[in-house]
């Protein structure tokens, strides 16, 4: 072999390895893909724009957007799988029975390996038998790690949006932390909002350890509804700082800080995920007015420390967080005080 052919060989394996650990750190290795290809992290980066153009935060994040980000990269692996033991067939060209003629036919050879067909007309020798072995079991372990993460993936978001519909048709699109608290007491059930703090917050533990495992959930919609799930973290957040600030329910107080804290734990994990940066948002004084005043009128009694200052402050860093999410995915954020219209 020549010294051009050492070198081929060589940038053909780098490439078939590199690409075989971007597959594993996506679909096996828990958390953002830690090799040098990144391919389905850059896809989303460069392709998101694109989706989120001409799209409202009403419509939200097209369905497709992340199934096909993930058919992208599964194209790409063997792409770049193809031409990376390409490179290494072409450089033992002349282990093979008739020695092949070009690059094209290696890269057929390879990739006739790489899918299990075996349509080459060409017989290996020495060497070359192991690399189109090799090729062979790198293809279908693609092919098999690729399903397991989409069976992982569909199983995920199963249990998230079975959470986020349910909330939906309780506290209103946008969902809001008042909105499904004035419903709780039009329905008369208000008893029951200790065992659905319980609830989403074994909902946000879930979910930031599904999301964290497996980055590209963040941009799977949810199934049926615009708003996503942000919008639906956000209006948790906004219910477990109403019932620990302004609601004068002991019994409720220690659900709601507990809720709180795994929420921001869960929100400040996907941001850092993403890349995205935490600026408070501010509601105005108006808008608490406002959400006391409901409060009120839906039967529920008042802390005489409420403190409607502090709440705003406590808010601006979760409230933040949502909104610049839901920015980026292109989905609605979930308001402090909704339109008693909708």
């Amino acid at each position: 072999m020549t010294a051009f052919g050492v070198a081929e060989f060589a940038a053909g394996l780098l490439l078939a390895f590199l690409t075989l650990r971007d597959v594993v750190d996506t679909a096996v290795v828990p958390g953002r893909t830690g090799g040098a290809l990144k391919i389905l992290r850059r896809i989303v980066r460069f392709s998101l724009p694109l989706w989120r153009r001409g799209r409202t935060p009403a419509q939200g994040i097209s369905t497709a957007f992340a199934p096909s980000a993930l058919v992208k990269a599964f194209v790409l692996w063997m792409a770049f799988l193809t031409l990376g033991f390409g490179l290494m067939v072409h450089a033992l060209a002349f282990s093979f029975e008739p020695a092949l003629p070009s690059f094209p036919q290696a890269l057929f050879v390879a990739g006739s390996g790489l899918v299990t067909v075996g349509l080459s007309e060409t017989d290996a020798m020495g060497w070359a038998r192991w690399v189109v072995m090799a090729s062979g079991f790198c293809g279908f372990a693609v092919v098999t790690l690729s399903v397991t993460y989409l069976l992982q993936v569909q199983e995920a978001l199963a249990g998230r949006d079975t959470a986020v519909l349910k909330l939906m048709t309780s506290a209103g699109k946008p969902p809001s932390g008042l909105g499904l608290l004035e419903r709780y007491a039009d329905l008369g059930c208000v008893d029951d909002l200790g065992d659905l703090m319980r609830e989403a917050r074994t909902w946000c533990a879930q979910t930031a350890q599904s999301h964290a495992s497996h980055p590209s959930l963040i941009y799977f919609r949810s199934a049926g509804t615009a708003c996503g799930w942000p919008a639906a973290l956000g209006a948790m957040l906004d219910l477990s700082l109403i019932v620990e600030r302004l609601i004068d329910r002991p019994d409720w107080r220690g659900q709601a800080v507990l809720l709180r804290d795994e929420g921001r734990a869960m929100i400040e994990r996907v941001m850092d995920i993403v890349d995205l940066d935490h600026p408070p948002v501010a509601a105005g004084e108006e808008e608490v007015e406002a959400l006391l005043r409901r409060l009120r009128a839906a039967g529920y009694p008042l802390r005489p420390d409420a403190d409607p200052e502090a709440f705003l402050i406590e808010r601006g860093p979760h409230a933040g967080c949502v909104r610049r999410l839901g920015d980026h995915l292109g989905s609605m954020a979930s308001p402090l005080v909704p339109d008693q219209t909708r």
